[in-house]
């Protein structure tokens, strides 16, 4: 199977504590159960700060998302203004991450790419984001090009299955991946749990990976993919959704998520595990979307994971929150670059999402 030679990640400048996110949220609404809640959920999610390209969030200046309005009335920002935003903003992360990735990269240069995956479900306009990389890189039109949209937290896994397949068909092929997403551009002014519950957990980030066939040089730290599975269970397809609204997208994230995943997530890694002839206890690091906190706890006590073995996801959430399709990428990274993991250590990843889709990778760490 390919290497994946390189992990780059990239946040937004502004970033703001979990704490101030909580008081602005309470100033949204007068419902005093809502505001015991707001404080409750985010008080308890193990988040510290998440980042967004709204630079005034709850300040209420002309870019703050408080009221992102051009008058006095209460009215929410409708999905155009968000998206307005969303192509101003993603254009010029998607243009940066894309050239500190080739030029972070070892052994790879712009002209080398052959294969261009991009991924999002937070924004659209086209031509889109592929075509700003293209540019950025000053790649050849001939370049292929990919872009995966409305997955949304599990999307790296098919962009990666891809750019392996890719590998696998053209042994000089270079895929250069990049997720991008912006999610806070998507709070909504309401009272009702999904609402409160999203609110609190998604931020914006983007990451970029490099694959292809060629072993990683001497000194050089990589992740060898090995294997790839994917399971639907349907008991939580009204659990986890979306579609788009008049004021952003009305999403669903129901609390009893984890709850469905811890009483599935067992049963489904046996499954995968086994078709790889591997065992839970053959497992020597765990990187778990972090959907939310409950969903780690859930997936924690169900498969008996010692808390080291998934400490990488909890550091991204709580650094990061969840940053949808980049996420599991964040996580990777983390695991890539600290110094207690050893060459040959086996990774299992995964990520959820509309489904309720359950994307697995089972990976081995090459440091040498």
């Amino acid at each position: 199977m390919p290497w994946i030679q390189h992990i780059e990640t990239l946040v937004p400048e502004s970033s703001y504590s979990q704490e101030y996110a909580c008081e602005v949220m309470q100033t949204w609404t007068q419902n005093k159960k809502a505001k015991r809640y707001i404080n409750q959920v985010y008080a308890g999610s193990n988040i510290d700060k998440r980042h967004s390209v709204v630079k005034d969030f709850g300040k209420g200046g002309s870019d703050s998302l408080s009221l992102y309005r051009t008058n006095e009335s209460s009215e929410e920002p409708s999905t155009g203004e968000r998206n307005e935003i969303y192509t101003k903003e993603s254009r010029i992360l998607i243009r940066e991450i894309a050239q500190q990735a080739v030029k972070n990269c070892p052994g790879i240069s712009a002209g080398d790419i052959t294969h261009l995956i991009t991924v999002s479900c937070t924004g659209f306009y086209n031509p889109g984001p592929d075509l700003e990389v293209v540019d950025a890189l000053d790649l050849p039109p001939s370049v292929q090009r990919f872009h995966l949209g409305f997955m949304g937290c599990y999307a790296a896994f098919p962009a990666l299955k891809m750019a392996s397949q890719f590998c696998q068909a053209d042994p000089s092929a270079n895929v250069l991946i990049i997720c991008i997403e912006l999610c806070s551009l998507h709070l909504r002014l309401k009272d009702d749990l999904d609402t409160i519950l999203a609110n609190s957990v998604f931020a914006d980030g983007a990451a970029a990976v490099l694959v292809n066939n060629h072993e990683p040089a001497p000194g050089q730290r990589a992740l060898d993919l090995k294997s790839f599975a994917c399971e639907l269970t349907l008991e939580g397809a009204q659990d986890m959704a979306w579609d788009i609204g008049d004021y952003g997208f009305n999403l669903v994230l129901s609390k009893y998520i984890a709850r469905i995943i811890g009483a599935e997530i067992e049963e489904t890694v046996s499954k995968i595990l086994a078709d790889c002839d591997l065992k839970l206890e053959d497992i020597d690091t765990w990187a778990v979307h972090p959907g939310g906190r409950a969903i780690l706890d859930k997936i924690e006590s169900s498969l008996e994971i010692r808390p080291d073995q998934i400490q990488a996801s909890r550091n991204v959430m709580a650094e990061f929150g969840n940053m949808s399709s980049p996420t599991i990428l964040f996580i990777l990274s983390e695991i890539l670059r600290n110094p207690s993991t050893k060459n040959g250590d086996r990774l299992c990843a995964m990520a959820f999402g509309p489904g309720l889709t359950i994307e697995t990778a089972i990976i081995d760490a090459v440091v040498s």
